[in-house]
């Protein structure tokens, strides 16, 4: 497939977990179907893969994602690659170094997230992959790594960070966009703080990404309040944007489906096709996998009706 229009994706980096501990998928008539085909099937064109440094268990190192890389491009599915730079979750609470990368100086820590990124996107490249887009961070409202990295103590140091490994990035895929991801999309305040530091201290990005986990009873003002932020980022910063990360309970299920066909219909409707897509964050998690519970199937590993959002045709 062409590499162009509206992306419609899933974070899927538990997939090969999931299923090495015996977890099955079905599609809706309860036929077996594997996890990233039955996506495939339910409109989704991308997915997504987090990359952690040296996971203590393995699971999402750069060879776990190769695999799920490849499957995915074998289905014509486009990649984004989410680099956390931890060994395991990086999200506004924490930003932890790798276990290696303790104790190194600004320096150090640029030339490890240069090495690192490059490192995953050459075996990529390697293997005949391609990502179109690639996260340098993880929901990094206050930085990343840190203490060295932490934003609201030095936005200087999280911009030089950041453009390392951005740089890296365009030396392995030049054509790669680059996402500066936040949480909290619906909070414009928290986005002009941080990008506002981050263009004052020359920081490159060329996508601000988003993540939105609403309620079935705040999903309406926190889709308005999103679009406003994504109209008002791509006003101020000329940049494009991106929803890298949505979720809803599984058991509101047709709040959820109202939810994203609101949203994917209202990012579409985003002047000059400057919103370039929506991705649900591991839909595929069911039956209280790793006590997640807004995935989008349900207890018997089936799709529920929110993933028909994600079959509307393109406008």
């Amino acid at each position: 497939m062409t590499m162009t229009g509206f992306a419609k994706g899933a974070d899927v980096s538990w997939l090969t977990e999931m299923e090495k501990s015996g977890v099955k998928f079905y599609n809706a008539a309860g036929k077996e179907t594997e996890c990233m085909r039955l996506l495939r099937e339910a409109g989704m064109n991308s997915v997504r893969l987090r990359v952690w440094v040296n996971p203590s268990d393995g699971w999402c190192n750069k060879s776990d994602v190769l695999v799920k890389a490849w499957r995915a491009q074998k289905l014509g599915m486009r990649v984004m690659v989410d680099f956390h730079y931890s060994d395991s979750w990086a999200d506004p609470s924490k930003q932890t170094k790798p276990a290696a990368w303790e104790g190194f100086s600004l320096e150090e820590l640029k030339t490890a997230v240069a090495g690192h990124t490059k490192e995953v996107l050459n075996l990529l490249k390697t293997n005949g992959i391609i990502p179109e887009w690639v996260q340098v961070g993880n929901e990094t409202g206050n930085g990343m790594l840190w203490d060295e990295g932490k934003a609201s103590a030095s936005m200087a140091q999280y911009a030089a960070i950041n453009n390392a490994g951005y740089d890296a990035v365009k030396e392995v895929f030049p054509d790669a966009k680059v996402i500066v991801h936040v949480q909290s999309g619906n909070d414009n305040s928290l986005f002009r703080w941080l990008f506002d530091g981050l263009k004052q201290n020359g920081a490159k990005w060329d996508v601000i990404g988003m993540s939105l986990y609403p309620t079935a009873a705040t999903w309406q003002q926190m889709t308005t309040s999103c679009v406003q932020n994504m109209n008002d980022m791509i006003s101020r910063y000329e940049k494009e944007v991106m929803i890298c990360e949505v979720g809803m309970p599984w058991d509101e299920a047709e709040a959820a489906k109202n939810f994203l066909t609101g949203l994917i219909t209202e990012a579409k409707g985003i002047a000059n096709d400057q919103c370039l897509g929506i991705f649900y964050w591991e839909p595929q998690a069911c039956n209280n996998w790793k006590e997640y519970t807004l995935g989008a199937f349900d207890n018997t590993g089936k799709p529920t009706i929110a993933m028909e959002a994600f079959k509307v045709d393109d406008l």
